[in-house]
């Protein structure tokens, strides 16, 4: 095969379609053959207008919950908005056979409050953004035998 690199600073979306699947698909083929991962949202709803104002975004997959989404709206925070969105994804998750679950954040406030619930720091990139830190927590969920 032939072939060039090219440099896409404004990338159309299918572009990250075909390199998530190609990396899928051999994952699949050198990991773990039988590998689904399925996508899962918890939104928040507007009563009046049905309207998604907020939720959270997730894969399953490997046994794991992957957090790549929260947001809450400033309007409806510090009301347990959060930890209800969690727990129905983690509810989820151990359904689908999930073991464990990961997220990471930017913000100290909802770190602060993942710990609460369970999660443990397993990383942290200082400086991202200059002056503050990314953190990555990671919780082991637990099943109906547990």
């Amino acid at each position: 095969m032939n072939f060039y690199l090219e440099l896409l600073p404004k990338p159309h979306i299918i572009v990250r379609q075909i390199i998530l699947n190609g990396l899928t698909d051999f994952n699949r083929s050198s990991f773990k053959p039988d590998l689904q991962i399925e996508e899962l949202a918890v939104v928040i709803r507007a009563v009046d207008s049905k309207t998604i104002v907020g939720g959270l975004w997730a894969h399953t997959g490997w046994e794991w919950l992957t957090i790549e989404l929260i947001f809450v709206p400033e309007s409806l925070r510090k009301q347990g908005i959060a930890t209800n969105l969690l727990a129905l994804a983690e509810e989820e998750a151990v359904r689908r056979g999930c073991h464990s679950a990961w997220l990471d954040t930017l913000n100290a406030d909802a770190r602060s409050l993942y710990e609460r619930l369970g999660y443990a720091v397993f990383g942290e990139l200082k400086d991202f953004p200059k002056g503050s830190s990314r953190t990555f927590l990671q919780k082991k969920l637990k099943d109906a035998s547990s």
